[in-house]
């Protein structure tokens, strides 16, 4: 029987990404959404985005379902057009399910502006698992930028900071766990 080496056995036993960039592309891909994956990289923090994490040919679903189970931290950028998505809404309330760490940035959108409308093409069970987790990654803790105010630079610290502390902090919590076993 043939042996995989070492090496190949703990990539393919590493999750794909450390962290899930949820957002919606048409107003986020090229700027906030974009930089902080770049950012991330160069940090060497395993990022999914997916427009640089998917080929032509991918199960879109498969893709981005397996990305976000297998996450330690998810990131939802929520923007203007945001709710309009029905992909962005399954990634956040599949990110809420699974219970991962979020950590929300609100992007030219205030949370209050953030609401889930039934357009008539989603099964009701659907919008209100969407509603459930809108609601929850409304009240958690985390960021603003107005694009046509704010400081960028700051905005992209702040934001990776935060990733990095929430990554740090799943890790302490998955070591005590083991201890505890």
């Amino acid at each position: 029987m043939q042996h995989l080496p070492a090496t190949l056995c703990r990539k393919l036993a590493r999750p794909a990404c450390d962290v899930f960039i949820n957002h919606r592309g048409i107003d986020t891909k090229r700027n906030i959404a974009g930089l902080l994956y770049d950012r991330l990289t160069r940090m060497e923090v395993r990022s999914f985005l997916d427009s640089m994490n998917m080929k032509p040919g991918d199960r879109l679903f498969h893709h981005i379902d397996r990305a976000i189970l297998g996450c330690k931290v998810g990131v939802a950028v929520f923007s203007p057009r945001y709710c309009e998505s029905y992909f962005c809404l399954h990634e956040l309330a599949l990110l809420m399910e699974s219970k991962k760490r979020v950590v929300p940035i609100f992007y030219d959108v205030k949370p209050s502006q953030l609401v889930v409308k039934d357009n008539g093409t989603c099964p009701s069970k659907e919008l209100q698992r969407f509603s459930l987790a809108l609601e929850e990654a409304k009240y958690t803790v985390g960021l603003t930028f107005d694009s046509f105010k704010g400081d960028w630079s700051e905005t992209l610290r702040d934001a990776s900071d935060a990733v990095i502390m929430n990554l740090l902090e799943v890790e302490e919590e998955r070591k005590r766990m083991k201890r505890k076993l």
